[in-house]
């Protein structure tokens, strides 16, 4: 049998900062991916990463603390979760700017902050710039043999996070590449990607450096434990072969989440879903072996929801993230045809995701309404849109839009005509659309309230999209994991979208799940490294 110190399953951003804390620690250590590609969900990223109280801001003489920070979170969480995950937020803000100082030192990444406020900066420990970075680019060529199995994205990587705020990819693709061409060219003869390609290229290369053994195309089957309940193992299947690899200090579950497994998605996120924007292999795997072996499911129904474009991916029908519900001339229906929150709500996700007490969505389908103005506003949207031709609906009455939706037409007109009167007052009465701090950010300080009366209409189903489930094993503040009763399964930690995230569905910043699962990872190989065997 194989024998290491640490087995790792899963190579994206919490997997491989479990992996190379561990490796630098001394500790022989595997990360074992199931599909053929390195870096998970983390490579496709735009790799926003929010770390509080971290050093390059204090570098920058930026003013922030941790009990800021733990404020911060506390004001913003859903109410009930400041008891059920305080502990484990405290642990995240004590523990993630020393992750991100241990990166920098240890890997090729160069870190930046990112001009972004906290979406919600007007809460207690809320701060305008600061706690949001994303990597500059790096050469897939760092990695060596593995430079050809980094996982590609969807989202153009050729350019940098800030790069696509500043340029405004979205709405002016032309202008962004006719100013930066020299920067794009000398990318691409270098084979350099930034946002999720850069972190996860760092990262891997840091974990080649310390020593940590990749295996590609090795799906792990389940957890072996000794007589009295230790994990000590893994047994993976790799070219039709099984084997189990012995592992003397713990395993590390970082498998990401379960959206591509039809079964549990459907349980636990019932209703209408447009697109998933992940790799197809999570499919939950790891909270499957984590349940086997006594583990609590937890958070099983939160997630990064979001709406997608659609595009192709590997071949197959996949979602694009990219927000395009607050564009001039549109607004988002419920079923019932009346609007129901901003459409330049940071958190819209939540809102097409509410449930009822017994779990079922309360807004969905959920429909984009506008007029013709609203297909000019983006080339990309259009050449996406593509993919999917009926997926636009067109008419020249907003009666006949509502019939090709399957709307009520009289409440769809009375939504449309009460939008317009707050369009001439220039001020949304219902939701305030363009007025908390995020919202003007990303409006360029303009409260951007256009009227929707230029036929012909245009209609779209914006249901729920996801770019990862988070809801996994729960673990304690030390990332272990623990049964029903609260009791720690030795040997067993988790980090990442396979653990039941601390920052559920209701995310507090853009950064905030790449953040949080470096850090999750970091911590779980501190435990790791702590324990006395």
């Amino acid at each position: 049998m194989d024998e290491f110190d640490v087995i790792v399953i899963g190579t994206g951003s919490a997997a491989c900062s479990a992996a190379l804390r561990a490796a630098k620690g001394g500790l022989r250590v595997l990360a074992i991916e199931k599909s053929a590609k390195l870096g998970g969900t983390s490579a496709m990223s735009g790799s926003g990463v929010w770390i509080p109280a971290n050093h390059i801001a204090a570098a920058e003489g930026v003013s922030d603390s941790k009990q800021e920070a733990l404020d911060y979170l506390r004001a913003v969480q859903p109410p009930d979760w400041a008891d059920k995950e305080g502990a484990r937020h405290r642990a995240f803000v004590q523990n993630a700017p020393t992750m991100l100082k241990f990166l920098s030192d240890n890997t090729p990444i160069d870190f930046r902050l990112i001009d972004e406020p906290d979406p919600y900066v007007e809460a207690s420990g809320g701060k305008k710039y600061g706690r949001m970075l994303s990597p500059m680019p790096l050469s897939r060529r760092l990695v060596g043999k593995y430079a050809g199995k980094m996982r590609r994205s969807t989202l153009p990587h050729l350019f940098t996070y800030q790069e696509n705020v500043n340029l405004d990819l979205y709405h002016r693709p032309f202008h962004a590449i006719f100013k930066t061409w020299p920067k794009l060219v000398w990318r691409w003869l270098n084979n350099a990607g930034a946002q999720g390609t850069a972190l996860m290229t760092g990262l891997i290369k840091g974990c080649l450096d310390a020593g940590v053994e990749f295996r590609l195309e090795t799906r792990a089957l389940g957890l072996v434990q000794d007589d009295s309940g230790r994990i000590v193992g893994v047994e993976v299947e790799s070219k039709a072969r099984r084997e189990t690899i012995t592992a003397r200090r713990g395993v590390v579950i970082a498998s990401g989440g379960f959206e591509w497994n039809k079964e549990m998605r459907e349980r636990h996120f019932p209703g209408p879903l447009d697109r998933i924007g992940t790799p197809m292999s999570n499919e939950g795997d790891g909270q499957i072996m984590a349940e086997a072996v006594g583990a609590h499911l937890d958070n099983m129904d939160q997630a990064n929801v979001y709406v997608c474009l659609p595009t192709r991916y590997e071949g197959k029908r996949y979602g694009l993230p990219i927000n395009f519900l607050y564009e001039p001339h549109s607004i988002v229906v419920n079923r019932a045809a009346k609007r129901f929150v901003s459409e330049a709500h940071f958190n819209i996700g939540e809102a097409l995701d509410a449930r009822d007490e017994t779990g079922a969505p309360v807004n969905l389908p959920c429909y984009l309404v506008g007029d013709h103005r609203f297909l000019q506003s983006s080339f990309p949207f259009r050449w996406y849109a593509s993919y999917e031709p009926d997926w636009v609906k067109k008419a020249d009455t907003i009666d006949e839009l509502a019939a090709k939706l399957g709307l009520p037409a009289k409440e769809l007109q009375e939504s449309v005509d009460r939008w317009n009167s707050f369009c001439a007052k220039g001020k949304d009465e219902d939701f305030h659309r363009g007025e908390p701090a995020w919202e003007r950010k990303k409006d360029g300080g303009n409260v951007r309230l256009y009227p929707i009366d230029k036929p012909p209409y245009v209609g779209l189903s914006v249901n729920r999209s996801i770019i990862g489930t988070k809801g996994g094993a729960r673990t304690n503040e030390f990332a272990q994991v623990l049964r029903a009763d609260g009791s720690i399964i030795p040997g067993l930690y988790a980090a990442g979208l396979a653990m039941a995230n601390p920052i559920g569905t209701r995310a507090v910043g853009a950064g905030t799940t790449l953040g949080p699962n470096l850090t999750w990872g970091f911590i779980s190989a501190e435990t790791i490294l702590r324990q006395n065997l």
